[in-house]
């Protein structure tokens, strides 16, 4: 029974005190806007106003809907212009979900400078290590996967970031520190230390071990690459990581860097999944320049990919 137009109506009452100024505000005549006055009086079967008064004093039952107008129309005025900015790609949400342990070192910094840019977009990043993010995606749970993965799907669109190279991070005392290359079977005598998550989701089983039949001898697993680096330069074990993110290691020289594999090794891509046509959102355009180019200046040994 109740519109949005009677919510303004005695909303404007209220705020100009008579019927004649309302109807001005309201940019119609005092005759229409009496009649939908009492239109809505007679369909509540109540008064809403006690007429002859100046200024007009409202019933009670006008009051509770003149409180409703107050409480509603705020709230409906912010989301229009909510909308508004929504059409014109200056406001929404970024939800983030990462599959990529060693990313935070890269992510955070571009989420810092994209928040300075778009202080209006609802910012929010999680871990997607316990769920599938990719459903979650799809669902609208998330607006963006990070991750090396891609799955086929047709209402998602894989945004290439850059594309890095899988090494092997050995001990400096390590028989294979002297290597150039390291073929999938010189892994079967040792300790893999990976990140916990599933084998199917790891680079150096699905790229490297997998095609080639060989498992590691043993496993171990640790949540932070700080903790991946320690351990294996304490002899506990080796570990495949991304070369931009032992960068820092080797400048230490806590760990050796072997390739996997001969020739170009093992190179995979770092993506940015998101629904289809949300790649045309203005400000998911400027998270994935800010991101790339923070990337290509940080990172070392990352290359350019296509797409």
């Amino acid at each position: 029974m109740l519109e949005l137009r009677h919510l303004a109506t005695l909303q404007a009452i209220d705020e100009a005190g008579s019927l004649v100024e309302a109807a001005e505000r309201l940019h119609v005549t005092q005759s229409a806007l009496s009649h939908q006055l009492k239109d809505l009086e007679h369909r509540l079967g109540v008064a809403l106003i006690v007429r002859r008064t100046r200024p007009i004093r409202f019933t009670t039952a006008g009051g509770r809907v003149l409180a409703l107008a107050r409480q509603v129309l705020p709230q409906v005025k912010r989301t229009e212009t909510e909308l508004r900015r929504l059409a014109a790609g200056q406001s929404g949400r970024l939800h983030i979900a990462i599959e990529c342990h060693s990313c935070f070192q890269w992510l955070m910094p571009a989420l810092d400078r994209f928040r300075e840019a778009w202080p209006e977009v609802e910012l929010d990043l999680s871990a997607a290590f316990s769920f599938t993010p990719q459903a979650a995606l799809v669902r609208g749970d998330l607006d963006m996967v990070i991750t090396s993965d891609p799955v086929d799907n047709d209402a998602v669109r894989y945004l290439p970031l850059f594309r890095y190279e899988l090494v092997l991070a050995v001990a400096r005392q390590s028989a294979l520190a002297g290597a150039r290359a390291v073929a999938p079977r010189a892994l079967a005598e040792e300790t893999l230390i990976t990140y916990p998550v599933e084998h199917e989701r790891l680079d150096v089983f699905t790229a490297f071990l997998d095609p080639a039949g060989v498992a590691p001898a043993a496993l171990r697993t640790a949540e932070l690459t700080p903790m991946m680096v320690q351990l294996v330069a304490a002899g506990r074990g080796v570990a495949a990581l991304p070369n931009w993110a032992l960068t820092e290691y080797l400048d230490l020289d806590l760990v050796r860097a072997v390739r996997l594999g001969e020739g170009e090794g093992v190179w995979r891509t770092l993506y940015a999944a998101v629904r289809d046509g949300d790649e045309q959102v203005p400000f998911i355009q400027e998270f994935m320049d800010t991101a790339r180019a923070l990337c290509f200046s940080n990172l070392s040994g990352i290359r350019r990919a296509a797409g």
